[in-house]
């Protein structure tokens, strides 16, 4: 109840692997979503807390009918009421956080890159109302992938447990709360053409550019406030389009490179080696390996020669590789998205970058970890004399911006990725503060 009649609320649970809940409130009629819950079981009662710091708000209910039905006191600033939640199962999960009808709208579409005379396709979403909205781009990390931000290979079905779509988890959150969201399908997938195998990151600017104007076009968009957002790959993508003219208002870097790509390259094959579990000798060989390899592919005159080298170090790294296996995987070592990333300094022309930047990483992140990868961009970025520049590293959290997996939301019993609530908070509040500048 409130005064003068009543408002119906949601609030939806999901149960964590950790014994934790993930909690949030809708309030449709207020506009009102997904506002994070922290919800709080009184060891050996029955009675329940729920609080919420964004609105001051919280309440204290005890469960009755079976455990069917919550009844307590809603208190906010000027408002303590009576309420009574009912529970209703969730409705089937459609991604790996589940959610109720979307407070917004979502339209596929199509635009022109005319510098790269090509046509790139994506989805927008945008919040309820007139507008116009804060908007941003997301742009995505190394590989070839979907709006969703799934590999362009990995199966479609939204329950596979391999499935995270990252950047669709990203427009969700930030469209609920407030901002216009254009992600894109890769070169090469869908609708979009091209190929992003022999895209380099720096002709990915112009995809990037393409969208800006794009969206410049849209009435719902407020054209002083529109920024980028990338992830990994795609946060330098982001930096390099924001030292060109018309640049975004503001960029996020989400886990963004920051040492040359040959040494990016290098520490990720060592992480996934060291996964393995392997004698430190058979682990020194098979580095030894990966760098003689990548040396080869980045100073190759001749692709034929290099292709066979290539395929005879596969072959004696993995004994039981068919040649003509062998020959595949040099193949695709050789495309020219690989061979130029492995040239790639994104310090360079960071000095005409002058718009606030965020940047944002965990420091489980050991495909780019922050203490060489973050920091560098942070010192370039400010020996430039950027003087917007704000960065923060978040525990626990890695390169595809999860959280532990004793934090991961349980459905259908299996454990399912969500992006970590802090790093989703950290981006919030930050384009905020941008949105009212």
């Amino acid at each position: 109840m409130i005064p003068g009649g009543a408002l119906g609320l949601t609030v939806s649970v999901v149960a964590l692997t950790g014994g934790q809940y993930f909690a949030a409130l809708d309030v449709p009629m207020q506009k009102i979503s997904r506002v994070p819950a922290d919800l709080q079981l009184v060891p050996g009662t029955d009675s329940v807390r729920l609080l919420l710091p964004q609105l001051g708000s919280r309440l204290l209910a005890r469960l009755d009918s079976g455990g069917r039905r919550l009844r307590g006191t809603w208190m906010q600033p000027g408002l303590r009421t009576p309420l009574v939640l009912r529970h209703a199962p969730l409705p089937a999960a459609a991604s790996t956080v589940t959610s109720l009808s979307r407070p917004y709208r979502e339209e596929k579409v199509i635009f022109q890159n005319f510098g790269a005379r090509l046509r790139i396709a994506g989805s927008l979403t945008v919040p309820v109302g007139a507008g116009p909205f804060p908007a941003v781009v997301l742009l995505s990390d190394l590989g070839t992938q979907d709006c969703d931000g799934r590999p362009a290979d990995q199966p479609q079905d939204e329950r596979h447990p391999t499935t995270y779509p990252l950047l669709s988890l990203l427009a969700d959150y930030l469209t609920r709360h407030g901002i216009a969201v254009l992600r894109l399908d890769d070169r090469g997938v869908g609708q979009s053409e091209g190929n992003t195998a022999c895209t380099s990151t720096t002709q990915r600017v112009s995809d990037a550019q393409a969208a800006l104007n794009f969206l410049r076009t849209r009435p719902e968009v407020d054209l002083l406030h529109l920024g980028l957002i990338g992830h990994g790959e795609g946060a330098n993508v982001a930096l390099l389009a924001a030292g060109q003219p018309l640049p975004p208002a503001f960029v996020v870097s989400l886990a963004g490179y920051g040492q040359p790509g040959l040494a990016t390259l290098l520490t990720q094959q060592a992480a996934a080696l060291r996964a393995l579990k392997l004698s430190p000798s058979e682990l020194d060989l098979r580095l030894r390996r990966q760098a003689t390899l990548a040396e080869l592919v980045r100073y190759s005159t001749n692709l034929g020669q290099t292709q066979a080298m290539v395929a005879n170090l596969l072959r004696q790294d993995e004994p039981d590789l068919l040649p003509a296996a062998a020959q595949l995987r040099a193949a695709a070592q050789l495309m020219p998205w690989y061979r130029a990333f492995l040239t790639f300094n994104p310090l360079e022309k960071l000095e005409a970058v002058q718009v606030p930047v965020l940047l944002l990483s965990g420091l489980a992140d050991e495909h780019a970890p922050p203490a060489d990868h973050q920091a560098t961009l942070e010192k370039e970025l400010r020996s430039n004399g950027n003087r917007a520049v704000m960065s923060q590293r978040l525990v626990g959290v890695n390169h595809l911006l999860q959280p532990p997996p004793t934090q991961w939301v349980v459905l259908d019993g299996e454990p399912r990725p969500i992006v970590a609530p802090a790093l989703l908070e950290t981006l919030r509040q930050w384009l905020a503060v941008q949105a009212h500048k």
